[in-house]
């Protein structure tokens, strides 16, 4: 017979074994991106961004409608066009008050989230949770949008991937358009390209609050990326930690252009021919617990936001 405390040892490493998966177990299950990738429909689930930005899940997802008044959601064939309501709420409203407010002709959107977040197959590491948008420097074009130029057509950069100043295209209604997205007190940051962030600061006179929100970071010189905080009262969403204090536009900013300045020379050295490093997979049971409801949840019968 098996002493008591010896049997309720025994207990409680059961529990804790079955809690938490063997990392075997863990390596032997697909790949979080494969099992979200999969999920065409969001999960019939009251709305609800869970966990945090780079490693979460969406339930209850809205999709944003293909073409409105201001804006048009672009590359469909990804189906990358869904988020937490309150993201979709969040780009009708901006992208309707850039247009009759600053003169802005209207939005081209790109990436949200899959329709139950999670990560995606290929590309972004956030985006998970249903509060981040893509959009693109391209305006919305005066005329209606084919679903080839909707699925071929790409944005125009705004400053070249190493450029320490921005292109040809930039012009000052960026400015304003970048200044109302940083406006909202939903809007947690703004990402772009560093030649960006330096255009910004030097054309925004003594209005600077909003530029804390907007911050540099690679790849962000075709588009910005919008950036929601968690909706207040929503369990199991985590904020990222808010922007350093000031508008960053001095040693910060400074400090990026030399990163900048270093990976362009980086990148013009000769490499000897290598094997790409394999992605480090996120697994199922490395999410929050509640996203294992929402990818056995069933299918939302919604087909547009409202």
């Amino acid at each position: 017979m098996v002493p008591r405390p010896l049997a309720t040892a025994f207990s409680l490493i059961a529990c804790l074994v079955m809690a938490y998966p063997s990392s075997s177990a863990q390596s032997a299950e697909p790949a979080a991106r494969k099992l979200f990738g999969a999920k065409k429909k969001a999960a019939a689930l009251q709305p609800r961004a869970i966990g945090s930005y780079a490693k979460g899940c969406l339930a209850g997802g809205a999709m944003l409608p293909v073409s409105g008044p201001a804006w048009e959601a672009m590359k469909l064939q990804r189906n990358r066009n869904w988020g937490h309501p309150r993201l979709v709420a969040f780009l009708k409203r901006f992208a309707t008050e850039a247009q009759q407010k600053d003169g802005w002709p209207g939005l081209l959107i790109g990436d949200l989230s899959q329709p139950r977040g999670g990560p995606m197959l290929t590309g972004h590491r956030s985006h998970q949770i249903g509060l981040d948008a893509d959009i693109w420097f391209k305006p919305k074009p005066g005329k209606p949008i084919s679903d080839k130029e909707r699925a071929d057509s790409w944005s125009i950069p705004l400053a070249d991937k190493y450029g320490q100043s921005v292109t040809k295209h930039w012009k000052p209604g960026y400015v304003q358009l970048l200044r109302r997205a940083a406006s909202y007190p939903e809007t947690a940051r703004i990402f772009i390209h560093p030649a960006i962030k330096k255009a910004l600061c030097e054309a925004a006179g003594d209005d600077r609050d909003w530029l804390r929100k907007v911050r540099p970071w690679w790849g962000h010189n075709f588009h910005f990326h919008v950036r929601l905080r968690c909706p207040v009262g929503i369990p199991g969403c985590k904020d990222q930690d808010p922007p350093p204090e000031g508008d960053g536009c001095g040693a910060q900013l400074t400090d990026w252009m030399k990163k900048i300045e270093k990976a362009a020379a980086w990148a013009k050295k000769p490499k000897k021919p290598s094997k790409p490093t394999p992605r480090k997979e996120i697994r199922r049971a490395q999410l929050p617990q509640d996203c294992r409801g929402v990818l056995d949840a069933g299918d939302t019968s919604q087909t547009q936001a409202t």
